[in-house]
């Protein structure tokens, strides 16, 4: 049984044995918990509503139309949905735009295209050819293993979108609904999640996924509380009542009047408690900067409003993709100089620079072939290899960076991508203070994203380097073997997992030893409790999506630093996530 879903067989009030993954709840005859990773604390109840499932398979029969027609058919088929993509992530912004992007990327590849051309020019019909087309590709990134296979969820909800709109019916998708409800899925695409209506949809809930993968990220961005990775919950039927839990991570259907009236009050309570606001600090007094992830200066009202301290995560990706040619040098600075300037003095905003390479490729940052890109020549490795023919971009950004962060009034901190070991640490430090960044200052910094760096974070640390920021998505994705983006993995790719803990408290410890600080900027930092946890390891900032910052904030204002530490310790020694959770919560 996949992990996420209580063992055992439940019983309801008429002897009939419950779906696989679920358990009898005691507080009504026929209740069953399904038990997931919550994604917010909220606690709401409604009836379920299933999402709409693709077309079935297209037949393999003749066309009726001519080959140009069928042709023609399936190329604009692709092109609709790739600009449906777009303008449903124009509409959303924020990192739904930039996972919306990458999809309407993949419709519009040149080799789908071509695969496509060639079956229709082989007598098949639009639908049938597209279809052909995206099994080949399904299977080829399948085979590939690891981060490519990541993208076959996003493939596979391509094709249906493209094969619904080739046979003239509306695109699968959301219920049709005009009363709240649950959405119930086996997992949700980013598209779908970008158009949910929240005077509508209650929450969330998901047989696949992890906590970090797009139905979470995407759900935490929008304040939808959610339950993901519920194994067994898809054998609920449209209305069943339910009651979703996200602070327990839990879906009980069929819930007794008591249940939900504890689970409300207990969300109410946390609701009231969020709504403090003020610097992160623990309950006696120990300060926690809680930040918030942007990608550009649109996201920047949402932060401020949150009440973040600043940017732990400004993600300049968007800058680049979708272009043939890197952002000129003037162009760089009026971006930066635009969230820059929307901070006061004092605040911080700490600058990714460009991760290239894995999921974005781009034509002028040349990487050569690569089977596993993951694990190939991505982040800072992208501008040292090659004798640093792709070192020029680097630099543009950096110094576009000085000269936007000159005139402004927040500490402008720098960091790079996909560090492993001191000598790279040193590469960027020696690059950073070249285009005239404050290394001495300790504003240069690198992110945490491999075991290796977190192990070595004691010799970086010891050297230029000013602080360290633990992206704790891929780390869990590499500490793991288990690809992010992948639901059959989704269990796996848990930032709660003893190893990733203890990897984050190996990198704290470094940072205390150093005297330089430590933050987390992956999705880990938006679970209020965990939040708590990685505090107790030695983190002292937290970066996150701005919905999540008055929980996380209201979290540690309830709880000492030495509480945050005798949780950490407790979870670290812990055997699986699942119990270095429930250890944390006790």
């Amino acid at each position: 049984m996949a992990d996420g879903a209580r063992s055992g067989r439940s019983t309801d009030s008429t002897g009939a044995s419950g779906p696989p993954g679920a358990n009898g709840s005691p507080d009504a005859p026929d209740s069953i918990e399904y038990e997931g990773v919550g994604v917010g604390t909220a606690a709401v109840a409604g009836p379920v509503a299933r999402m709409g499932r693709p077309l079935p398979e297209p037949a393999d029969v003749p066309a009726t139309g001519s080959v140009g027609d069928e042709r023609a058919k399936a190329f604009a088929a692709l092109a609709a949905v790739a600009a449906d993509l777009r303008a449903r992530g124009a509409a959303a912004g924020g990192a739904t735009a930039d996972v919306l992007e990458a999809q309407a990327m993949m419709a519009e590849d040149p080799e789908l295209e071509d695969g496509v051309q060639a079956r229709t020019d082989a007598g098949k019909t639009a639908a049938r050819a597209i279809h052909e087309t995206f099994a080949e590709f399904h299977a080829t990134l399948a085979a590939l293993g690891d981060y490519m296979a990541g993208r076959v969820a996003d493939l596979d909800d391509i094709a249906a979108r493209a094969i619904a709109v080739a046979s003239g019916v509306p695109m699968p998708g959301l219920p049709r609904r005009t009363e709240p409800y649950v959405l119930l899925a086996a997992d949700l695409a980013p598209a779908d999640t970008a158009l949910l209506d929240r005077r509508l949809v209650l929450a969330l809930v998901t047989a696949e996924g992890g906590p970090t993968s797009h139905t979470a990220i995407l759900a935490r961005a929008m304040g939808i509380p959610a339950v993901v990775g519920a194994a067994g919950v898809l054998a609920l039927a449209d209305d069943t009542p339910v009651l979703v839990d996200a602070a327990t991570g839990t879906v009980l259907a069929r819930p007794s009047t008591e249940a939900m009236e504890a689970a409300v009050a207990r969300s109410c309570a946390a609701s009231a408690a969020a709504a403090a606001t003020g610097p992160g600090r623990t309950s006696d007094g120990t300060e926690v900067k809680l930040l918030a992830n942007i990608g550009g200066a649109d996201d920047v009202p949402a932060a401020l409003a949150a009440g973040a301290e600043g940017v732990g995560l400004f993600r300049t990706e968007l800058l680049y993709l979708d272009s043939d040619q890197p952002p000129t040098f003037d162009a760089q600075v009026k971006v930066y100089k635009d969230v820059f300037d929307a901070f006061p003095e004092g605040a911080r905003v700490v600058v990714r620079t460009l991760d290239a390479g894995a999921d974005k490729p781009l034509p002028f940052v040349p990487l050569g072939e690569e089977p596993n890109p993951a694990l190939g020549v991505r982040g800072l490795r992208a501008f040292r290899a090659f004798d640093g023919r792709n070192e020029a971009v680097l630099r543009t950004q950096l110094l576009a960076i000085r000269e936007a962060a000159g005139t402004s009034a927040p500490e402008v901190w720098v960091m790079a991508p996909m560090v492993d070991e001191v000598t790279e640490a040193e590469w960027f430090c020696e690059l950073a203070a070249a285009c005239g960044l404050d290394v001495a200052g300790g504003r240069v910094g690198i992110m945490v994203e491999t075991p290796a760096s977190a192990l070595t974070a004691g010799p970086i640390l010891a050297g230029r380097t000013g602080f360290a920021s633990i992206g704790t998505n891929d780390l869990t994705q590499y500490t793991m073997a288990a690809d992010r983006m992948l639901g059959a993995v989704g269990a796996l790719q848990d930032p709660w997992h003893p190893a990733v803990l203890k990897l984050v408290g190996v990198a704290g410890a470094a940072g205390r030893a150093a005297d330089k600080p430590i933050g987390v900027c992956g999705e880990a930092a938006a679970d209020p409790l965990l939040a708590c946890v990685l505090v107790g390891l030695g983190v002292r900032s937290l970066s996150m999506a701005p919905s999540a910052i008055a929980d996380v904030r209201a979290a540690l204002a309830s709880r000492t630093l030495r509480d945050c530490e005798a949780r950490a310790a407790r979870a670290w020694e812990a055997a699986t996530a699942r119990d270095a959770r429930k250890a944390a919560a006790a």
